[in-house]
């Protein structure tokens, strides 16, 4: 487990040591064979490539035959263990705000053609259209962002994406869940800055966003280059002729700086990473929504979903590789030059 700096020493060891019997709580059958097997996992020197491998570290005392029997007999409470995590001590931002990322990460299973619900996987190749789509499982995961150059998170759940899933639907009701249960362990209360929540191109963030309205959380998301957004209509410059008032005012296309109008921040930092990074952020921002796909069954009149458009753009990559934009979109508004660094940052730290 990872504890938030400055928590002492005896504090966290007593964290620690209530989560390893509550942990054990959650186990119903085979719990000690299950107990040491997880010990043995966390404990290996180096990934773990097959089970068997488990039973000869030190904290695993039993044999393969137990700890198979343990794999295929056993069994542990899911909801318990994720109220369980929902309790313990969370990392959290510098503003003191809870930063939730959402990803999906694939269980590649190339060698197992009769598992069942198997997905085509996209993993990255090392060189251009060396992609490849492998069978196995995608598994939706929330964690808790630490600060600091560190890569520890604080997972918080897991689901399995089945291939009638719709990434999108799934994201929403899990966030839900996870939120909800923060709410209820005490890790959110009133007055407290919004949960931030972090997600990539892959996701609908507006989407996210409209769903998600009656939940104290700010959804931040990366927008795919080709993307345009709208500002709203402005008054009339004319006595109106009949019909409906305009919903949209001027585009603002990603791809097309004439079409940009006056930001309203900007700012410039300097990164040890990445040199000056420097964000351009337009107000009240909204997409063209229309009736198909997830908005296909929406009754009535499509919302206007305002946001902030932020443009991120960094002097240099790590290995000196050339930089594009990142266009990211939060669901708050009204943001000064320290929430837009916090958005962008928060966002890289997803990473």
């Amino acid at each position: 487990m990872s504890f938030p700096v400055g928590v002492p020493g005896v504090e966290a060891l007593g964290v620690l040591s209530r989560f390893r019997v509550e942990f054990y709580d959650c186990l119903y059958a085979r719990a000690d064979a299950l107990f040491e097997l997880t010990d043995a996992v966390l404990c290996a020197d180096g990934p773990v490539r097959s089970l068997v491998e488990l039973t000869l570290s030190a904290e695993h005392r039993r044999g393969h035959g137990a700890m198979y029997d343990a794999v295929n007999h056993g069994w542990l409470e899911p909801v318990r263990l994720r109220r369980l995590l929902a309790s313990t001590p969370l990392p959290r931002a510098a503003d003191g705000r809870i930063v939730l990322a959402v990803d999906v990460s694939n269980w590649l299973r190339p060698d197992a053609p009769t598992s069942p619900d198997l997905l085509f996987c996209h993993v990255y190749g090392r060189g251009r259209s060396a992609d490849q789509m492998i069978p196995g499982w995608p598994y939706s995961f929330v964690a808790a962002l630490e600060t600091g150059r560190t890569s520890w998170t604080a997972v918080l759940d897991a689901v399995r994406l089945g291939p009638a899933d719709d990434a999108t639907a799934v994201t929403a009701s899990q966030l839900r869940d996870v939120i909800a249960r923060l709410l209820r362990a005490g890790q959110w209360k009133p007055g407290d800055q919004d949960i931030l929540v972090v997600v990539d191109a892959g996701y609908d963030v507006t989407r996210l966003a409209y769903v998600l309205a009656d939940m104290p959380v700010e959804l931040v998301g990366r927008l795919r280059s080709d993307r345009v957004m709208l500002r709203d209509a402005g008054p009339r410059r004319s006595t109106p002729r009949g019909g409906q008032p305009r919903k949209h005012g001027g585009v603002l296309t990603f791809s097309k700086p004439d079409s940009w109008h006056i930001p309203d921040q900007a700012t410039a930092c300097d990164t040890t990473r990445y040199g000056t990074a420097e964000a351009l952020a337009w107000d009240r921002m909204h997409p063209r929504l229309q009736a198909r796909g997830p908005w296909l069954d929406h009754c009535g009149e499509l919302p206007l979903i305002h946001g902030t458009l932020i443009r991120l753009k960094v002097e240099h990559l790590p290995g000196d590789r050339d930089p594009k934009p990142v266009w990211l979109w939060s669901s708050k508004t009204g943001m000064t030059s320290e929430d837009i660094d916090l958005r962008w940052q928060a966002f890289l730290r997803r990473f």
